[in-house]
């Protein structure tokens, strides 16, 4: 099966090149982190629909536009009508082929009826598979009581990106884990990143 890089070359290493064509990925991270960086480098890879259903097209224009790496040119529309499952379903055929798209954030649809979410789901993975392209939701961690289909999407996902982010008294740690990968082998443990302005390895050792 094709392996489409994710322009992340730690990441790709260990997922023996990358993710696998039609790849639907959820990607979940705290509010507070920095996985923007994983989404505006995904959207540099490749030919790019990003779908926002929370920040306006310009907000979204303008974080592509001072990022550090390498964003590409993006197509950003907005995800904001009164029914964002209809108005999300509408912008599915502008899924490039062989291209990515990025749902940033998957809380407003999947506060939606269930039926009517898997049903979006459905026709995504169905339009991902058609154009050998590669879905990213972007599923937040609220902290409280997850999303009411938070399940579906992790189900329905291929591939779980879980980025983990600690605080303590000196440092940020962050760890990604992958411990969902349909088509490929999960990793047996979460590789330690270092995120400023780009995504690379912290090589700093932890102390016990």
């Amino acid at each position: 099966m094709e392996r489409l890089p994710t322009g992340i070359p730690v990441l790709d290493r260990e997922l023996d090149g990358g993710l696998p064509a039609g790849s639907v990925v959820a990607l979940k991270a705290d509010p507070a982190s920095q996985s923007e960086l994983f989404l505006n480098t995904f959207a540099g890879v490749r030919e790019t629909l990003y779908l926002t259903t929370v920040r306006s097209a310009e907000a979204v224009e303008g974080g592509l536009s001072a990022s550090a790496v390498e964003t590409g040119d993006p197509v950003v529309e907005a995800v904001d009508g009164e029914d964002p499952i209809e108005d999300a379903r509408e912008r599915l055929p502008s899924i490039p082929d062989d291209g990515t798209v990025i749902v940033d954030s998957t809380e407003p649809l999947e506060d939606a009826d269930p039926l009517r979410y898997r049903s979006l789901l459905t026709d995504l993975v169905a339009r991902t598979n058609e154009t050998d392209a590669t879905a990213i939701l972007h599923a937040l961690k609220t902290g409280g009581e997850p999303s009411r289909n938070r399940l579906v999407t992790e189900q329905v996902a291929d591939v779980v990106f879980d980025l983990r982010t600690v605080v303590t008294g000196t440092a940020i740690e962050n760890r990604l884990a992958v411990p969902k990968f349909r088509g490929g082998a999960a990793l047996e443990e979460p590789v330690k990143l270092k995120l400023t302005d780009t995504v690379s390895v912290d090589t700093s050792r932890d102390i016990a």
